[in-house]
């Protein structure tokens, strides 16, 4: 029948079907095309109109102007921009103007600190024109792979990109790495049999997926589906949907802004009316309420918070890990529970030998291009050992990989099947190489590896005699066995033998490893049929390994409290040997959810939930399904951060409250969605940036502490003042002054400090915790009144001891108030520290933030000017001694009060 003849393509019909449990002549039938011809251009063009181009939606390019837009964005800038409406609207234009900026520079710091980040990422991204090889109108074309249409018959070979999702019609011992889609740690063997319809996606082997890579053998394969319909672009879909969740650190600093508002408000109406009952003079009331409501709003929170996380961002980058949002920083130091895949992140995502079982021996080795394996019981150079050397070598010899002894040098991947190039590695680490041992050996035939027979064998002369390597699955080269290689030379593979070899290649398989089997023979002819009374020398185990270093990363995260769990769309057996392996669980047969174990969470019980949250491992784990998990943690309040690099680990990248990336092997889409990228790809970095993020948290409730209490002394002093109808010791304009400087350098400082020792021996803090809990508003108001009774005694005892003018006696208590609060900057150490030796006295900001503020502050009395606009006099000798004096009660109490609370603490613990 003619295509025009046939019925239409329904449009959802390439999503609708199930391809994979079709026939392949099912499949051509319902697309309408004939495999020998392909479509023609009437039709391409009447498809291409009607499915679009072959295209993922574009994340929108983040624009300079919505990155300085949304540093507005906070409440705490609000409160700020509010002040220095009301500093205008009463004629305080020197505040309001320093108001503005206060909130100018933090817009421009937070803004050139972000854009460099977002930029930087986007250099990371790189996009290339892909081209794909089809048959149509008959003949065979290159195309760009943008205009490729469902029903397109597509040439496949090793190295080509999958640009469509496709059902394979022919295969040529096709394989191809779906890492990136499905965490599938090896390539997968792709063939034409149709399959049950609700045949997972990782295991379904007779479709291609788009991004995913050939990497061995050819076929033909018809589209079903492109862009958006994609398996690729369905979680491309997911990530637009996944909701950006809101940082912690954004929650609580909006909490707080709600709270000062009203302490805005009460402080002023409280302050206003008390003046005015006492007999105060109205206007000067009514500006020194305005005065301490913008007083009780700190100034320097937004700057001091921002130059905080914008420090902490160069930091992380100077240890490879890219954040992209200033509030992101402090989010990991909230982080309590970790999602990690498997693929990439946890493993090299490179094959390595790891074992080798022979007639008696086995042997644990760890090749990876190193020049020297680490071998148990035997000698460790293989030239010593007849079994390794003549098993290494026959591994290199029956490959088609290459890897060059200048590629084992710079450390460089090979080029070729992974597990062949994880055999060349193994003998590149005993100096063997496959170009040295064809010198001597040149290969003459190969049978390459067939379904069928499951193994490949080489023919090597040298001089009248072929010598043929073989490889293949153990059951098949065992089978083809008569003799076995000892110690002692070839001997009868007995029954024995034979079912020990295969229990062991059993046991091996239960660990998570991929097994081949090695084998040899000689032969006078080169049409010799290669798989009969072959010599088997050894069983190899080959494993996508843990990273080095990331025991010791999870040992950190055990210690500091966090929560890991591994999702991957890999195999449970492999998920649960490499979770053993690098001891994220306790036990190596710990239980292993797969995805299709998993129902709807919304239709799960409280019971059936509870055992998803103790689980610590899920295999063949879906995107939809990994967004669920995540959503299940964060509504039981945990701070979820999720690691991954392959496309489908974006949407939960997105979803988590810190999504983390890789840069070198990470995929675009997955960089897009995360919050960090690390540059280095180790999980140790995750580590080092959380502890970044615990130490930034801690220094903004530090110098959050120090603004506020310093803020409630200047409230309570002037409110103390107003009620007893005494002159007030601090004017509007000195109250400014005050908060400007010390708002500022003190505690911008406190913002840089490098943190406390042990920090990561702590759990994460409680997710619902505020910046400030009541133990810390406690704190607040005890300090505050430390500080205004200092301030009130200054003015007191100069103006009714030392008699002094009531300008001067101002004066003292204001330059009291300046430097008390240069000296509560050191109540700000953590209680179990040191008195001399602590994360305060240790840091250099401080001292030249103290420094500057020593000097800054006398020079308000004696600069003419500024002096007259302060109404501030020479306060004389007296005077000094006594701001000397009453500066030092805060700081002397709060010191004592620590070493009591730490004496108490440490006699809790004991």
């Amino acid at each position: 029948m003619p295509l025009s003849d046939k019925p239409k393509l329904n449009s959802k019909m390439c999503t609708e079907n199930k391809y994979w449990s079709q026939s392949c002549h099912e499949v051509l039938e319902s697309l309408q095309v004939s495999l020998q011809t392909g479509l023609d251009r009437q039709e391409i063009q009447r498809r291409l109109k009607k499915y679009g181009s072959n295209r993922l939606r574009q994340i929108k390019r983040k624009n300079s102007l919505s990155i300085l837009f949304e540093q507005f964005k906070s409440l705490i800038m609000g409160l700020l921009v509010i002040a220095a409406g009301i500093s205008f609207v009463f004629g305080q234009t020197m505040e309001g103007y320093a108001v503005i900026i206060v909130i100018l520079l933090t817009a421009v710091i937070g803004f050139f600190t972000e854009i460099k980040a977002v930029r930087s990422m986007e250099s990371l991204r790189k996009l290339s024109l892909v081209q794909t090889n089809v048959r149509r109108n008959g003949q065979v074309s290159q195309i760009a792979a943008t205009k490729l249409v469902p029903g397109d018959i597509v040439l496949l070979e090793s190295g080509d990109i999958v640009t469509g999702d496709m059902r394979v019609i022919e295969s040529n011992k096709l394989q191809v790495n779906e890492s990136t889609l499905t965490g599938e740690s090896f390539p997968i063997t792709k063939n034409t049999d149709p399959l049950d319809g609700k045949t997972e996606l990782a295991e379904r082997t007779n479709m291609l997926f788009k991004g995913t890579a050939v990497t061995r053998g050819s076929g033909l394969g018809v589209v079903v589906t492109t862009g958006m319909s994609t398996e690729l672009g369905h979680i491309s879909a997911l990530v637009e949907d996944a909701k950006e969740e809101i940082t912690p650190l954004e929650k609580r600093l909006d909490r707080l802004g709600q709270r000062l508002i009203w302490l805005s408000i009460a402080i002023a109406i409280m302050v206003a009316v008390a003046g005015i009952i006492s007999g105060k003079e109205l206007l000067l009331m009514f500006e020194t309420s305005i005065a301490l409501a913008v007083a009780a709003i700190p100034e320097g929170l937004p700057i001091v918070a921002t130059v905080a996380l914008a420090r902490g961002m160069l930091e992380m980058a100077k240890c490879n890990a890219l954040v992209n949002r200033l509030s992101s920083v402090e989010t990991l130091g909230a982080t309590n529970v970790i999602f990690t895949d498997k693929t990439g992140t946890l493993t090299e995502n490179k094959m390595t030998v790891t074992k080798l079982v022979f007639d008696e021996d086995e042997i644990e080795y760890s090749s990876a291009g190193k020049t020297e394996p680490n071998i148990k019981g035997f000698e460790i150079s293989a030239p010593k050992n007849r079994l390794l050397h003549e098993a290494l070598e026959t591994g290199v010899l029956c490959s088609n990989a290459s890897l060059s002894k200048e590629q084992v040098e710079k450390n460089q991947d090979g080029v070729g099947d992974p597990m062949e190039i994880a055999l060349l590695a193994a003998g590149a680490s005993a100096n063997i190489f496959r170009y040295d041992l064809l010198k001597d050996l040149p290969e003459k035939r190969e049978e390459a590896f067939d379904t069928d027979t499951k193994m490949m064998a080489t023919f090597h002369k040298k001089k009248d005699i072929f010598h043929v390597a073989v490889k293949g699955a153990p059951e098949m080269v065992l089978d083809s066995c008569s003799t076995i290689l000892t110690k002692d030379g070839p001997k009868d593979l007995t029954e024995e033998k034979n079912n020990r070899l295969k229990d062991a290649n059993t046991g091996m398989a239960l660990n998570g490893l991929r097994v081949l089997a090695l084998a040899t023979k000689k032969v006078e002819t080169l049409d010799a049929f290669p798989y009969k009374n072959l010599t088997f020398i050894a069983m190899v185990g080959l494993l996508d390994p843990a990273r080095s270093e990331i025991k010791e990363a999870i040992a950190s995260c055990k210690a500091a409290g966090i929560q890991l769990i591994m999702v991957t769309g890999d195999q449970p057996v492999t998920a649960r040997h490499i979770a053993s392996k690098i001891e994220m669980v306790e036990r190596s047969d710990a239980e292993v959810i797969r995805g299709n174990e998993i129902n709807n969470f919304q239709d799960m019980s409280g019971e059936e939930k509870n055992r998803i949250l103790d689980i610590q491992i899920f295999a063949r784990v879906s995107p939809k399904q990994k967004l669920d998990l995540i959503s299940l943690y964060q509504e039981k309040g945990a701070i979820v951060g999720m690691t991954g690099d392959g496309v489908n680990d974006a949407p939960a990248l997105k979803k988590a409250d810190i999504g983390i990336a890789m840069g070198n092997r990470g995929t675009q889409v997955a960089q897009e969605a995360a919050d960090m990228v690390l540059k280095d790809d180790a999980f140790a970095t995750i580590i080092i940036a959380i502890e970044h993020g615990r130490v930034i948290f801690n220094n903004i409730r530090k110098f959050i502490l120090f603004l506020l209490s310093g803020n409630v002394g200047e409230i309570i002093a002037v409110g103390t003042a107003s009620l007893i109808n005494s002159p007030l010791p601090l004017l509007p304009l000195q109250i400014l002054f005050i908060n400007l400087l010390l708002d500022v350098f003190p505690a911008l400082a406190l913002g840089l400090g490098k943190g406390v020792p042990g920090i990561m021996q702590k759990p994460p803090r409680d997710p619902s915790e505020p910046i400030l809990t009541g133990k810390h508003w406690k704190s607040i108001f005890g300090y505050g009144a430390l500080i205004s009774l200092s301030v009130l005694c200054a003015l007191w005892i100069a103006l009714y001891w030392f008699k002094m003018p009531k300008a001067q006696a101002v004066t003292i208590s204001f330059l009291t108030l300046g430097f008390s609060r240069l000296g509560h900057t050191f109540n700000m150490r953590d209680t179990d520290s040191g008195l001399f030796k602590n994360e305060i006295t240790g840091n250099p900001f401080v001292w030249w933030a103290l420094l500057l503020c020593s000097v800054l502050l006398p020079a308000a009395v004696f600069i003419p000017g500024l002096a007259q606009i302060l109404q501030l006099e020479d306060p004389g000798r007296q005077g000094w001694l006594l701001i000397c004096g009453m500066s030092l009660v805060p700081l002397f109490f709060g010191q004592v009060f620590k070493m009591f609370r730490k004496i108490k603490n440490q006699g809790a613990d004991s």
